[in-house]
């Protein structure tokens, strides 16, 4: 079979920024957009990345039931004894997906197997993925003599003080979604009351599940505990350190000051021992910017910044891009760490993600940080530490459990990942306005160049001077440019004749897809119960764009799935309510390839919808 490759934009609110991905290659990074692989790279991690798990993600077509139907229970037994496993039910996510409990870790191949078996075994899945362990994006050295270079040293620092005359962050909170953190006295008058996401009691430590306590107990591990061989862990204090980078109170006399030293921190513990499962991560993500999580209180603090120092090798998974997504479908940014291999980025999740600002590493030489990943998914570089001068936060002095408050040193992509996220915060306090897509493209036009050779960096060294700057000028707080002299207006060309067509069902599956034949056209149709989903089928010819464009009523959150003729799933945007939906698609091979569209209630009330499909 001829492999069809397309490009795919999403366009949250018809803005003009966009987001770009290609199924079954890297993504080039370009201004304004950012990248992810849609298949394994061969990028590597720490030997604690954890390529094995004991859990699943399964989304069913059929994400509304709480309650598994019996074939689907018998396909699960059935597969997991041809792998000597049990698997069962353990959990819902925040969008109907269900986690399944393996009775042990499984390696790569094994899981493999397993979710082969599962998928032939019941037609009803739509996708089925590890729940990979995710682990923090550190690298921890000797304690150095506390300096913040990285804030306005004119090598490898940020300008964060020309930045500081006009905004200190405040009014804009940053998620840190991490392993919680430490009521340290140089953190605790901006921290928000946050929540822990972690589940499973032995990578919690902490006596319990879920609860709306983000306390970072310690995540110290003995020898063994996560894996064969693993080597015993200190506790890390790892959130702690990334959010004293980001935010630290400035000003008060003691300690170090964040970047965005009068932004809030919310802090969302989704990291333990061992390191966390990407289902709860997601969960926290799409918690973070405002979204519906069962059994969770509404996030009283939605965050316009989400930082996510952590990761794992692996081609971005289903799971995560749809909480990237929602995030971003909300407003809010989601900055995530290169990663520490000296590696191609694109082996790295979540920064290969899509819509992901990605962060890599210099260190105060301005070069690229001798640990630092790299590739055409990194957005921006920020001072993260190498070797002779790390980034000191604050920190606990426990070596497994808690102690007293301290200052350490750290680097890593980590450290700069809060760094950016710092000055995202910067930026939307001046301008609030400012979409994720804007803040990205801000970010890196206003980056100043490398002092020394940093391949696959990025566009340049993060400028919280410039880039606050370049927020004013984009709310309109510069004097406007003169007005150029006119030019003659072209006749405008015809538009072309849109043919109307109205939903035919049934179409409810991708089997049953309704065909569009011309292009343009737009369907009118309708949702009419919570479970119901409609499926279309075009074709995009060889070198077209073509815009997809989904509009349902103010009351309504409908998503938008966008599928190959195989039934290989390339993007899913969940809905939100009283959005509009926008999609490009560009065929980039040499003949004409069928694509389906599915139209499905995430949130808010059934109705009707339009649905545009246009060169």
């Amino acid at each position: 079979m001829r492999l069809r490759t397309f490009l795919i934009t999403t366009l949250i609110l018809a803005t003009a920024a966009s987001v770009v991905a290609t199924p079954a290659q890297a993504w080039s990074a370009r201004p304004q957009k950012t990248t992810f692989a849609t298949s394994a790279s061969s990028g590597t991690v720490s030997a604690e990345s954890l390529m094995t798990t004991d859990r699943l993600i399964v989304k069913y077509r059929d994400g509304s039931t709480n309650v598994m139907s019996p074939r689907s229970r018998n396909a699960v037994t059935v597969a997991g004894n041809r792998q000597g496993v049990q698997v069962s039910a353990f959990r819902r996510m925040h969008n109907g997906s269900q986690v399944m409990q393996i009775s042990r870790r499984m390696n790569r191949d094994e899981l493999s197997t397993l979710i082969q078996s599962m998928r032939s075994g019941d037609s009803s899945i739509e996708y089925v993925e590890p729940d990979r362990i995710l682990q923090p994006m550190y690298l921890p050295n000797d304690a150095l003599y506390p300096q913040q270079w990285s804030l306005s040293d004119a090598t490898g620092g940020i300008s964060a003080q020309g930045a500081w005359d006009k905004a200190a962050g405040t009014g804009v909170v940053i998620a840190v979604i991490d392993t919680g953190v430490r009521p340290h006295a140089d953190l605790a008058a901006n921290l928000l009351a946050g929540y822990d996401f972690i589940v499973n009691l032995t990578t919690a430590a902490d006596g319990g599940g879920r609860d709306a306590d983000a306390t970072d107990p310690g995540d110290f591990a003995p020898a063994g505990a996560c894996g064969t061989g693993s080597a015993a862990r200190n506790s890390s204090w790892h959130g702690t350190h990334v959010s004293g980078l980001a935010a630290a109170a400035g000003g008060n006399g003691i300690g170090v000051t964040g970047v965005a030293f009068g932004a809030r921190i919310l802090p969302l513990r989704a990291l333990g021992r061992c390191g966390g499962y990407t289902s709860d991560i997601a969960d926290a993500i799409v918690w973070a910017a405002g979204g519906t999580v069962t059994g969770l209180p509404q996030n009283p603090n939605p965050a316009k910044v989400i930082n996510l120092s952590l990761g794992g090798n692996g081609a971005c998974d289903i799971t995560s891009q749809n909480a990237v997504n929602a995030a971003r479908a909300r407003g809010a940014s989601v900055i995530v760490a290169a990663g520490n291999s000296n590696a191609a980025a694109t082996g790295n999740s979540p920064a290969n993600c899509s819509g992901v600002i990605t962060v890599a590493s210099i260190g105060k030489a301005g070069g690229k940080a001798s640990y630092s990943n790299f590739g055409s998914n990194v957005t921006v570089a920020a001072p993260g530490g190498d070797s002779g001068a790390g980034m000191v936060s604050t920190l606990n002095a426990g070596t497994s459990t808690p102690g007293a408050d301290s200052y350490a040193s750290y680097m890593g992509t980590s450290m700069a990942t809060p760094v950016v996220s710092g000055v995202a915060a910067l930026m939307l306090s001046v301008n609030p306005a400012l979409t994720p897509d804007q803040i990205a493209s801000l970010l890196q036009s206003t980056a100043r160049a490398f002092p020394v050779p940093c391949d696959g960096c990025g566009a340049g060294i993060v400028n919280a001077n410039a880039a606050v700057t370049a927020a004013l000028a984009a709310k309109g707080t510069t004097p406007p440019a003169p007005t150029p002299t006119p030019t003659p207006t072209p006749a405008p060309t015809p538009a072309p004749t849109v043919t109307q067509v109205k939903e035919a069902e049934p179409n409810n599956t991708l089997a049953a897809a309704q065909r569009i034949s011309v292009l343009p056209s737009t369907v009118s149709g309708s949702l009419t119960t919570a479970t119901d989903t409609d499926y279309y089928e075009f074709a995009v010819a060889p070198g077209k764009t073509v815009i997809v464009t989904l509009t349902a009523g103010a009351a309504s959150g409908f998503g938008i799935g966008i599928y190959m003729s195989t039934g290989q799933q390339l993007l899913m945007i969940p809905g939100v309510t009283g959005r509009q939906q926008k999609v490009a698609l560009t065929n980039k091979g040499t003949v004409a390839s069928a694509l389906r569209v599915r139209v499905l209630r995430s949130t808010g009330n059934t109705g009707n919808y339009s649905l545009a499909i246009a060169y």
